[in-house]
């Protein structure tokens, strides 16, 4: 009898905890039942003096279930945005646990006290970026396709985003979370978002080796020579005709960004400007100043920052909008519900946003000491 198969499965062999998001069909999506799994299964592992590490990656559509062929090649979207929508128009208490568990495993998963290694290839937006850019090792790959693209529905870049994004060179961090453009894996490698890119066909021999070694030093040893050592060559510097192009993420404003690139002349900034045109105008202003915030945070205060914004995105209290009403569930309704791509931004244009739409994204719904994160530390 063929086992059920679960959307996360793990196992440890040879004192590694190994674990396989399995949920292809949704590219990996996030639920709450996997956060939750995830979540327990790290606490478990944390404290199991038989398990050295952790390492995980997704599968994907391809081939059989199981096989070689239907692993690797996809490892997480980020969220179930379809569960987002048919919770906040329900009222689902669900919606809440969702983020408060989601940023809680966020936050582990930075502070692991063992290593911690993600097989980052193929899609790697969203949560997916939140489960494994605190990883030890982060291994991507010429498939790798890495995002941040929550402007696109009227959210912002969440899951730690504001912590590691404002950590990127340059103004880097703001191009990424403004336009939510997707990159490859070199680039991420060069931008600080990866540690080494490797060939994807080297992925299952890896993913097996690392099942042998059996002691900490092994491990040690097995990342130096199989991985850094083997694949240096594919190791991104960071670019500064990049990190120049971007220069006019730096500027003060969503209004002087866009002018700028428009201004520019450059095939690449137009587009940028375009994009930019596209987004969601009242999340672009939210999301410039949550990257700015976070550069002095700390990962813990980030996330609590993060849980506030998420709050207000759904429930939209000083502008008297919730459900149907919010830009998130406008956002995803458009993407992923109607699939009209054709999103009714409220307000519609940059120029319409003001500082008293924004400013109410940055103070805490929660009174001191009842906030849903407080115990992070």
């Amino acid at each position: 009898m063929t086992p059920e198969i679960t959307e996360v499965q793990t196992a440890v062999s040879g004192g590694v905890g190994l674990i396989t998001l399995n949920r292809p069909k949704a590219l990996n999506a996030l639920s709450l039942p996997m956060v939750l799994a995830l979540l327990a299964t790290l606490q478990a592992w944390r404290d199991d003096p038989g398990v050295l590490a952790v390492a995980i990656r997704g599968s994907n559509k391809v081939g059989r279930p199981g096989t070689p062929e239907a692993l690797f090649g996809g490892f997480c979207a980020g969220g179930d945005i379809r569960f987002f929508h048919q919770a906040a128009l329900a009222g689902d208490p669900a919606l809440d646990d969702f983020f408060t568990e989601e940023y809680t495993l966020n936050h582990l998963i930075h502070n692991y006290p063992k290593p911690y290694i993600a097989f980052m290839d193929g899609i790697v937006m969203g949560g997916g970026m939140g489960i494994s850019q605190g990883a030890s090792l982060r291994l991507v790959t010429e498939r790798t396709k890495m995002a941040m693209p929550e402007t696109g529905i009227g959210l912002f870049p969440d899951v730690g985003g504001g912590y590691f994004l404002s950590r990127c060179p340059g103004h880097v961090g703001e191009y990424l979370a403004l336009t939510g453009d997707t990159i490859g894996g070199d680039q991420a490698v060069a931008w600080g978002l990866a540690d080494v890119c490797v060939p994807s066909e080297v992925l299952p021999a890896l993913w097996a080796s690392l099942q042998t070694l059996g002691s900490m030093e092994n491990l040690e040893q097995w990342i130096a020579t199989n991985v850094i050592a083997a694949h240096a060559d594919t190791t991104g510097q960071n670019d500064l005709f990049y990190i120049k192009n971007y220069a006019a993420f730096g500027l003060g404003s969503i209004a002087s960004i866009v002018a700028a690139l428009e201004a520019s002349g450059t095939k690449p900034a137009r587009a940028m400007a375009a994009t930019l045109r596209h987004r969601s105008p009242l999340m672009l202003h939210v999301v410039l100043q949550q990257i700015r915030r976070a550069r002095s945070m700390t990962l813990a205060d980030d996330l609590r920052m993060e849980r506030d914004l998420v709050q207000h995105c759904f429930y939209t209290a000083h502008l008297e909008r919730s459900g149907h009403a919010s830009e998130t569930v406008e956002g995803i309704r458009a993407l992923a519900i109607d699939k009209d791509y054709k999103p009714v931004w409220n307000p519609a244009r940059i120029a319409d946003v003001t500082p008293d739409m924004v400013a109410p994204f940055f103070v805490s719904p929660w009174p001191g000491g009842t906030h849903p994160l407080k115990d992070l530390a």
